[in-house]
């Protein structure tokens, strides 16, 4: 009770996340039950009939069923590898900058995408991955290079999505990393530098391990929404 009554003003700082929490994320989990009805929009959740399993039986028989799933997937697996390891990567170097100017500029410039919906994303796409007139394919004609389906190719397409994904994360992941890396004692650095550490072996021995956890969290994040890979993006770059 003692140590309840002394963390007490960190219980208070958590309540808003936590109402918000429980509002927005287990309230609506309540909704599940519409999978198992002939849900009617007129009649409400309380009064749509009950259908059981047919919905999932249904999914299941579907011919494209198995594909779904397997895309589903892979996008996500590909999408959490990847973006977890360009992000800790960019987070690293991004820190080794000095010149704390350009080091701000930077991080806004690819944080900036963090705040922009799909359909503006999605117009961006088209403009530069387009097969017929897309900035970079116009760009391999004029090399005579010929143009790369980018949007129409099913490995192309992939690519493409899990690419535009990182890009549009990048910025607020590396925040989260940079946190992480702000909150590591300076005295392991001053003395690996002493026993004579480049920043490359500091990066390697010292940033990373102290980072982990703080990445085995994120992991566990996203893992928890591996099978959600969104509408928007799909949508958008469809």
């Amino acid at each position: 009770m003692k140590r309840k009554k002394d963390q007490m003003a960190l219980h208070l700082m958590m309540l808003p996340g936590m109402i918000l929490l429980a509002i927005f994320s287990f309230t609506p989990m309540f909704g599940i039950i519409m999978a198992f009805q002939n849900y009617m929009p007129a009649r409400g959740i309380a009064k749509s009939p009950w259908v059981g399993m047919d919905n999932f039986i249904f999914m299941f028989q579907m011919p494209d069923s198995k594909q779904i799933f397997i895309n589903t997937i892979t996008i996500a697996v590909g999408k959490i590898i990847l973006s977890t390891f360009v992000t800790i990567v960019f987070a690293l170097l991004l820190n080794e900058i000095r010149n704390g100017l350009f080091k701000k500029g930077l991080q806004t410039i690819l944080y900036l995408p963090h705040f922009m919906s799909w359909v503006i994303i999605g117009g961006m796409v088209v403009q530069i991955f387009a097969t017929d007139n897309g900035i970079l394919n116009v760009l391999f004609q004029n090399l005579g290079l010929g143009s790369i389906p980018f949007l129409s190719s099913a490995g192309a397409w992939i690519g493409t999505y899990v690419g535009v994904g990182i890009w549009q994360s990048i910025g607020w992941g590396a925040i989260i990393y940079l946190s992480a890396i702000t909150g590591i004692d300076q005295e392991q650095y001053e003395a690996a530098r002493v026993d004579g550490c480049n920043r490359f072996r500091m990066m390697y021995k010292i940033t990373l391990p102290n980072i982990l956890p703080t990445v085995i969290i994120m992991l566990i994040l996203k893992i928890g929404g591996m099978v959600s890979i969104g509408f928007e993006q799909p949508l958008m770059m469809g």
